[in-house]
């Protein structure tokens, strides 16, 4: 038998620069979510550009979908740390991040400009679009990810614990039930591939990324409280928030509306409408939390605002990923573990079914035409594989439109 495939930092290095290049390419060109990312990933830099063997990228994509926090920019963290180092990882965030995120940041400054019926349909069309893409998250993802009668049961109890423990406590309660059931329900299925990953994070490395990840995830709500300092409220709120979402792109939905919305720092109406705008730019979804710190009512706002969201939001999926690159190889193989993570991941199609109802629903369809409206968005995104720019620029003139009905 061949000996199992090595990816190795040392196997393929590259420069910072060149990293920089590539994903700034993506970074202006990746429309679609997590899972199209990850389709441009593997088209530019496994099969173009062969940065990485098919086993190798296929098993940080493992590694990446476990974790909490964005999928697709913590595999692009990857890729860049495994070809470029350090810097590279910086460059490769940076490169893919940075252009979605400055779009809705100039989105968010616009959006205060807009009055009158044009301003006010421009925003409701984006609010109704929202609709449209998480009903196909919902659509694609219970399809993969709940398709038997254990997981889509896993799935229905996190949507009652969401709807009946409402907030974060809530969506953290549904994806600690589900991987408890995962555990006792969901043993079956393929086992992980032999193939083995090895990057230059050393074992001290690791423990440290891993024991700064955990005290600030307790320590931030401490220091937030005692303080009351306002910006330290918006990085516990939005590193909570990336530490606490599985699946990342869409689920971080609800985790954000609980985060920000009822605590009064922005109104629903604007929250749904940047949303809907996030859709329109190529990159991770998660870039979101750059408009939300923006338009966020009390200071810091504005650009400070959005960057302090847009680190706080990214900083523990990176951490949680450095701190596992050691021991994932090892732990990947456990039958338990994977049983949990199918358990996990049928919990995260429940908790985004309970946030296509609300706040999605119930804030942008209010009468008949909506309902239409987004039907319309969502056959164009599931038969009509439109691509989700071109839904949202028909989504927002048909706001428009309804403005003057």
């Amino acid at each position: 038998m061949a000996a199992a495939p090595e990816v190795t930092g040392d196997d393929a290095r590259g420069t910072p620069g060149e990293v920089l290049r590539a994903f700034l390419k993506l970074g202006l060109t990746s429309f679609g979510g997590p899972i199209a990312h990850l389709g441009y990933f593997r088209d530019e830099l496994v099969v173009r550009r062969k940065w990485i063997d098919e086993a190798g990228y296929a098993d940080i994509v493992a590694l990446c979908q476990f974790l909490p926090g964005p999928a697709s920019s913590k595999v692009g963290f990857a890729l860049g740390l495994l070809r470029g180092g350090p810097l590279g990882a910086l460059a490769a965030w940076s490169a893919f991040t940075l252009p979605s995120a400055i779009l809705l940041v100039v989105f968010a400054y616009a959006a205060t400009a807009f009055s009158g019926p044009v301003g006010s349909g421009l925003l409701h069309g984006l609010k109704v679009v929202a609709v449209a893409v998480v009903a196909q998250a919902v659509w694609d993802m219970a399809r993969t990810l709940a398709p038997d009668r254990e997981r889509a049961g896993i799935a229905l109890a996190a949507v009652l614990i969401v709807v009946f423990a409402a907030g974060a406590v809530g969506q953290v309660a549904a994806i600690v039930v589900g991987g408890l059931a995962g555990l006792l329900f969901c043993r079956n299925g393929p086992a992980a591939g032999a193939n083995h990953l090895s990057f230059r994070v050393s074992r001290r490395v690791g423990v440290f990324c891993l024991a700064a990840f955990f005290l600030l995830l307790f320590l931030l709500p401490v220091a937030a409280a005692a303080s009351s300092s306002q910006g330290l409220s918006l990085v516990d709120a939005f590193y909570r928030a990336g530490s606490l979402v599985f699946g990342g792109g869409h689920v971080v939905l609800p985790m954000l509306q609980a985060e920000v919305v009822n605590p009064g720092w922005i109104t629903d109406d604007a929250f749904l409408a940047g949303y809907g705008a996030a859709q329109a730019v190529p990159g991770p979804l998660f870039t979101f939390a750059a408009y939300l710190g923006a338009v966020m009512g009390p200071a810091p706002n504005g650009i400070l605002g959005a960057m302090i969201c847009l680190v706080a939001i990214f900083a523990p999926g990176f951490l949680l990923l450095v701190g596992t690159l050691p021991f994932w190889d090892r732990f990947r193989r456990r039958p338990l573990a994977q049983a949990a993570m199918r358990g996990t991941n049928a919990a995260v199609v429940g908790i985004l079914g309970a946030a296509l109802y609300s706040p999605v629903w119930t804030s942008a369809i209010l009468r008949p035409h909506d309902f239409a409206l987004s039907l319309t968005g969502f056959i164009l995104l599931t038969v009509w594989k439109a691509p989700p720019w071109i839904v949202v620029v028909v989504m927002a003139a048909g706001g428009i439109g309804l403005a003057f009905i």
